[in-house]
């Protein structure tokens, strides 16, 4: 049946929604959009596929007391109306977190949303948004399948080794483990990478996921080998407010010296440290980049450091390295952060082209460098869409 499918990218503050043709998934979008400020000013934007912006229509509805539920009240009509009567097929989802439970894109049922309610605290700042537009879609429209496609479902190809921490067993088997994230992103960067490496897209590829929030996967045969996230989003390496790889023994600190409580910890490490925390400006990196406050350019530093140090961490797993690739917001956009960290890599043979590196072409290595390295879009939604279309397509 000829339709569209939505998909939804549901943070703490925005909604990010895309519609394809439902034959047609991978292709560009035929909208996409953003809903920022819930929560407080919501502003709504929208494009189609030349990019010409849409009217925003019943949308200017939107105000300072819309939360989630009432931006999708208002988001999906919208769509409907706008697209002239197609018909909407499903809807897929970003779903951060799917514990042991879920790897692969799911139908969403009762059962399915209540596992998902008791994975929050491993995520927290993206599952209760994530859960929280798919209520209001089957609130809207109970008869429209819902898929959940997982972030941590790309991970799952992991040996078991890579997936342990070093923890009493009994731990271990209530799933305290290594889960990892940004898998979609992932999923779509594997999904491409023989179009830009041709044969050596199946060999040692590790992908840098920098934005606010940030990780690397290191790949083999385009699959997840290791990954700097572990049990929830924190982990790995410093990202906008996040603090990212900790000492444990600074969690007993701030409990014990600081006399700090568990909530007080969790903001602390999640709100206000990573770039935010070290620059004591902000969390944006374009606008540290612009800075010449040496507190910000100690944040960009240490960032930088810290990315080059996990990446190194990661080639045990995968034996060495052919290729590198940067993406999300910083790798993509950033020339100044890609050379700043490949610096640090130079004795595993990686060198930039640093003009290729400063249009942000998508292969900025050097000719004569041993390890390729690219800068390359990612695009989740074109994952959560083809994930639509192939579910609805096995259950009929």
């Amino acid at each position: 049946m000829t339709g569209v499918f939505l998909t939804l990218n549901a943070g703490s503050s925005s909604i990010k929604f895309a519609v394809f043709d439902s034959d047609n998934p991978s292709t560009t979008p035929l909208t996409k959009g953003t809903i920022a400020g819930i929560g407080g000013t919501p502003v709504f934007s929208a494009r189609d596929t030349d990019g010409n912006a849409l009217d925003a229509g019943a949308m200017t509805a939107l105000d300072v007391a819309s939360d989630h539920e009432a931006v999708i009240a208002l988001l999906l009509p919208w769509l409907e109306n706008h697209f002239g009567g197609l018909p909407l097929l499903a809807v897929g989802h970003r779903v951060v977190h799917g514990g042991q439970n879920y790897r692969e894109p799911t139908l969403v049922s009762p059962s399915v949303l209540q596992y998902l309610e008791t994975l929050v605290p491993l995520a927290p700042l993206h599952q209760p948004h994530n859960i929280a537009a798919i209520r209001a879609v089957a609130k809207w429209r109970p008869d429209i399948p819902q898929v959940a496609c997982f972030d941590t479902g790309f991970h799952r190809s992991q040996n078991h080794l890579a997936q342990l921490f070093a923890l009493p067993r009994d731990l271990t088997d209530e799933g305290v483990i290594r889960y990892g994230f940004h898998g979609l992103s992932y999923d779509y960067i594997a999904s491409i990478l023989p179009n830009h490496l041709g044969d050596r897209a199946s060999g040692r590829v590790i992908v840098a996921h920098l934005g606010n929030g940030s990780s690397m996967c290191a790949m083999k045969d385009r699959k997840s080998v290791a990954t700097t996230m572990g049990f929830t989003a924190l982990d790995g390496l410093m990202m906008g407010r996040r603090c990212g790889a900790l000492d444990p023994g600074v969690v007993l600190y701030l409990m014990q010296a600081k006399g700090m409580a568990a909530p007080d910890i969790e903001t602390l490490l999640y709100k206000h440290s990573g770039l935010l925390g070290v620059s004591g400006m902000t969390n944006d990196m374009q606008v540290l980049q612009d800075s010449d406050n040496p507190h910000a350019q100690e944040a960009i530093a240490l960032f930088c450091y810290r990315a080059a140090s996990s990446l190194a961490g990661l080639l045990p797993a995968i034996g060495g390295l052919d290729a590198l690739v940067f993406t999300a917001g910083i790798g993509e956009n950033s020339a100044p952060i890609r050379k700043a960290i490949c610096d640090h890599l130079g004795w595993l043979g990686v060198t930039l082209d640093d003009a290729a590196n400063n249009k942000n072409v998508t292969r900025i290595s050097a000719a004569h460098s041993q390890v390729a390295v690219l800068a390359l879009p990612t695009n989740e939604e074109t994952v959560v869409a083809d994930a639509c279309r192939d579910l609805l397509s096995r259950v009929g």
